[in-house]
């Protein structure tokens, strides 16, 4: 009984999170776009020098310490690192999980059970491996139900003949297919797989009052309750259950904001980055059918099932000193600049080769909702559900070093750096430029479908043509981009500063074709 609720909840409180998930990346979006467009106050219309939209006028922030000489050979190590660091640890979780289940069980622990079982179990990797290459949602599902497969096969190549396929099957569909249906449902999409894991949490919380308020009306209608005879005639049957199951989360809501809003202060104090958060989460999931089966036979034997999780502890610990750069110097600093209203294309460079960057360098950019989806973090989330989105705006050019000041240049312990982004109104966009410009080492732009009239792209062209001592800038162009006027807004900058780089038809740029020339 105590195990169908547990799973029960898990699914709903999955369910629940994957449509909120749906719904706030939507309500964010139309916030954004609101307060890109609001008008600002008259100190903001200022035409004082402090507050000029020109580049010229802006405060110039202290021009940071030299870069380390990163090259693509060390973005290639750290990727690769990155996922055998994963792969290793997820092979000692569930080779662990193996062993600790079978001696519960009391069942015979050899090397081949425990190599065949323990590669059955390592599944959670893949939800990891999906969000470093940035899987489409089709290639994950694909690898998802190719492992339960596989699973299954490689466990009847191993039992002997009084385990029939169809038990093996029923067995793999609770210890592993739940868990890769609930995995699955909360990483398809972009939104759902950036907002969906983080709101996970809260609906357990919430679902689990619900269920404390059906256990409650339960044990009144067990006695006999002449409230409840008395409830149930005035509101009906189905209105009364429907009451006893929301009215709960009146109260549980305060405890749920109160997890959010501490898993945001760890994020953002990187505590917690998005991958190990990620993978932890996997895990607990993948966990809790061994620990319901354990919880039934020795009650202890529930903790125990869990302890494999301590191995995420050791290995952050790990990851973060390896994550030490051994170069001399800071990572350095990209810039990323695009003609907006590109979704498709902008969200596919990146997925391609920013994502990449990240493993060797920091990234800033203005933000947009064209990458919600895909800069969109656990602080944003709460700080929007806090209604507290419009604080993170840039209203004035005094407002500019603030915003900077919160950037986060540390890599997380996974070794990624974050996207760090200021929000801009429609006319304060310029001033953050000029100080960004001014952080940055190299420059991406995405000049693909760029037209004259794109004048906010020709101010930035102008920009990096006249700023100085930036390194290098990468323009990529297509079929449809106008580039007289693009190419004559640069004719300022010095020699070798700018490389052009252009996509014949549809085929997108290899990712190193477009990394290499950033280092």
């Amino acid at each position: 009984m105590a195990s169908g609720k547990i799973l029960t909840l898990l699914v709903l409180a999955t369910l629940l999170a994957v449509v909120c998930a749906q719904l706030v990346a939507w309500r964010y979006r139309v916030s954004m776009q609101r307060l890109m467009r609001a008008p600002l106050n008259a100190a903001a219309h200022s035409t004082g020098p402090e507050h000029s939209t020109g580049p010229e006028h802006s405060p110039s922030p202290q021009r940071p310490a030299p870069a380390a000489a990163v090259t693509l050979d060390h973005n290639r190590a750290a990727y690769h690192r990155l996922l055998a660091q994963f792969l290793l640890l997820t092979l000692l979780i569930a080779f662990t999980r193996t062993l600790l289940t079978q001696w519960l069980a009391d069942a015979p622990i050899t090397f081949k059970t425990v190599a065949t079982l323990g590669t059955a179990y390592a599944w959670p990797v893949l939800p990891v491996l999906a969000v470093i290459g940035r899987w489409s949602r089709w290639r994950f599902v694909a690898a998802m139900l190719g492992w339960f497969v596989l699973a299954v096969l490689l466990l009847s190549w191993r039992t002997n003949a009084n385990v029939t396929l169809l038990m093996l099957v029923q067995w793999m569909a609770f210890d592993i297919g739940l868990p890769l249906l609930v995995v699955t449902a909360l990483c398809l999409g972009g939104a759902t797989r950036a907002v969906g894991p983080w709101l996970a949490p809260v609906f357990v919380l919430l679902c689990a009052s619900s269920q404390a308020g059906l256990d409650g009306l339960a044990a009144l209608v067990e006695a006999n309750s002449g409230f409840i005879q008395w409830l149930a005639s005035w509101l009906g049957a189905t209105a009364a259950l429907m009451l006893f199951a929301l009215l709960p989360w009146l109260l549980a809501w305060w405890p749920a904001r109160w997890l959010g809003r501490q898993l945001a202060q760890a994020y953002r104090q990187q505590q917690v980055s998005e991958l190990f958060y990620l993978f932890t989460a996997v895990w607990t999931v993948a966990l809790t059918g061994p620990a319901l089966a354990a919880s039934s036979s020795l009650g202890w034997g529930a903790l125990v099932c869990f302890a494999p999780l301590l191995w995420i502890v050791l290995a952050g610990a790990w990851m973060r000193r390896l994550a030490t750069p051994q170069q001399a110097g800071r990572p350095p600093t990209l810039l990323v600049l695009r003609v907006f209203q590109q979704d498709a294309q902008v969200q596919q460079l990146f997925d391609r080769v920013i994502e990449r960057w990240r493993l060797t360098g920091n990234t800033v950019l203005i933000a947009g909702t064209d990458l919600l989806d895909r800069t969109i973090d656990v602080d944003d989330i709460f700080t929007f559900i806090d209604g507290r989105l419009g604080e993170r705006f840039i209203q004035t050019p005094a407002d500019v070093p603030r915003r900077l000041a919160e950037f986060v240049w540390r890599a997380d312990v996974d070794g990624r750096h974050r996207v760090n982004e200021c929000y801009c109104h429609d006319n304060t966009w310029q001033q953050a430029l000029a100080e960004l410009v001014q952080l940055s080492d190299v420059v991406l732009m995405d000049l693909r479908n760029f037209e004259a009239h794109n004048r906010g792209c020709l101010h930035e062209l102008q920009v990096l043509a006249e700023t100085p001592n930036l390194r290098r800038v990468v323009v990529l162009t297509n079929d449809q981009t106008h580039l007289p006027p693009a190419q004559a807004a640069t004719t300022a900058a010095p020699a070798q500063r700018f490389v052009w780089l252009h996509q014949q038809g549809g085929q997108p740029l290899a990712t190193e074709t477009v990394l290499a020339p950033l280092f």
